[in-house]
């Protein structure tokens, strides 16, 4: 079995773009006409950089190729190019993207999940949770937030993730006045959800060390389930001090590319959650950090911030998981994800409930697809925001509402 056709579709989601503005699909094909699909992530700023580079890597790397050897593929690249040794997202990505559609075409070859080629199935229903912001985001009163808390949970769901700092270009301090506005969101959910949800936290990055140890200081008595990316993880030994300090485990995942970067943050103690993305890192090789994290008793709970394919790709890898702990879900999938699918994706009760069909176990229907051409995209954060005294003014004007 070779490859013989390469196609990237791009795709523009309707409004309110949850899940980005932009996806990109790849389509491989194979001499016998089996067809897999993947997606790279994080596709909404370079979108013609990446549908541009897949041109140049289907020529090299995947005309001709065995789809069953998706060992090699990677390897080829990390020996093939001094670039590849330590891969950035475009890299990661262009990897990614065509390693799940191998999987995807191996799986239908075989007749089988990509889950039981990657250890069987161990989990039957995955846990699942969303994003507050569809319904709330700063600067919103915390009461409103435990209202849009209390909508979700009356769903199903027993996890929402939140930023409840207002998200501008960090590592930064913060005023007192947003660290008491970011503690009242948090202890306005838990009133209102008791122990019935858990409470999970997001910064991107934003906060600088001794900020996210004193914010850590103030929440923990709430009892979050992480404290995500309080700093850039690309700085692990800062991230490690800020989790020494905290009894709220820090998570980390969605920028990080190799398993050799994951296994730093491992060892170091700077992370007691990862989250790999399957649309950066490859499905094998999530797999593997998987494995790195579960001889360390650390859970795996994978990003997903994208559309559908990825969304399936992680399924898969959460399936056979035995650490597995919660899925990032775009609310219960009924947004544009399942309209782009020929078979829904199944979320019951606020669990995700795994497909048994070969492969990803969905497909993409090319007719929708083709109905909804890209986006026009800007940069999503406002640069007026990218300074500490833009910010205190943005608190005085909006922090009452």
């Amino acid at each position: 079995m070779r490859i013989t056709e390469v196609e990237t579709i791009p795709v523009g989601t309707p409004a309110p773009h949850k899940g980005g503005s932009n996806w990109l699909f790849v389509k491989l094909v194979t001499d016998d006409g089996l067809v897999g699909w993947g997606e790279p992530t994080k596709t909404d700023y370079r979108l013609e950089t990446l549908q541009a580079a897949y041109e140049e890597f289907a020529e090299q790397f995947l005309i001709g190729f065995d789809p069953f050897n998706v060992e090699q593929l990677r390897w080829d690249l990390y020996r093939g190019a001094h670039d590849f040794h330590a891969p950035g997202n475009v890299q990661g990505q262009l990897f990614a993207g065509a390693e799940m559609a191998c999987w995807d075409i191996v799986g239908k070859a075989v007749g089988e999940p990509i889950y039981r080629l990657l250890g069987g199935r161990y989990n039957d229903r995955l846990r699942s949770y969303t994003y507050l912001h569809y319904r709330w985001e700063p600067p919103q009163s915390p009461e409103k937030a435990a209202e849009a808390a209390r909508e979700y949970v009356d769903m199903g769901f027993t996890g929402l993730k939140l930023d409840p700092l207002h998200p501008i270009a960090g590592p930064r301090p913060v005023s007192l006045e947003e660290l008491q506005y970011g503690e009242d969101v948090v202890a306005a959910i838990r009133r209102e959800v008791g122990d019935s949800c858990d409470i999970l936290l997001g910064t991107h990055g934003q906060l600088d060390t001794q900020t996210a140890r004193r914010f850590a200081n103030r929440i923990e008595e709430y009892d979050p389930l992480w404290f995500e990316e309080p700093v850039p993880p690309e700085n692990v030994s800062e991230m490690a001090r800020v989790a020494e300090s905290t009894s709220i485990p820090i998570a980390t995942g969605e920028r990080i590319s190799t398993k050799h970067q994951f296994s730093t943050i491992i060892e170091s103690g700077a992370a007691g959650i990862i989250q790999p993305d399957t649309g950066l890192t490859g499905i094998l090789q999530a797999k593997k950090i998987a494995g790195m994290a579960e001889t360390h008793y650390i859970p795996v709970a994978p990003w997903h911030y994208c559309g559908p394919i990825q969304g399936a790709a992680n399924i898969q890898l959460d399936v056979c998981t035995p650490n597995f702990l919660i899925q990032e879900s775009i609310e219960d999938w009924e947004f544009f994800h399942n309209e782009l699918l020929k078979d829904p994706l199944e979320w019951n009760d606020g669990d995700i409930i795994p497909p048994s069909d070969p492969g990803l176990g969905v497909e993409l229907d090319e007719s929708v697809a083709e109905q909804h051409p890209p986006n026009e995209t800007t940069h999503h954060a406002d640069r007026s925001h990218y300074s500490i005294e833009a910010n205190r003014r943005y608190i005085e004007e909006h922090i009452d509402q």
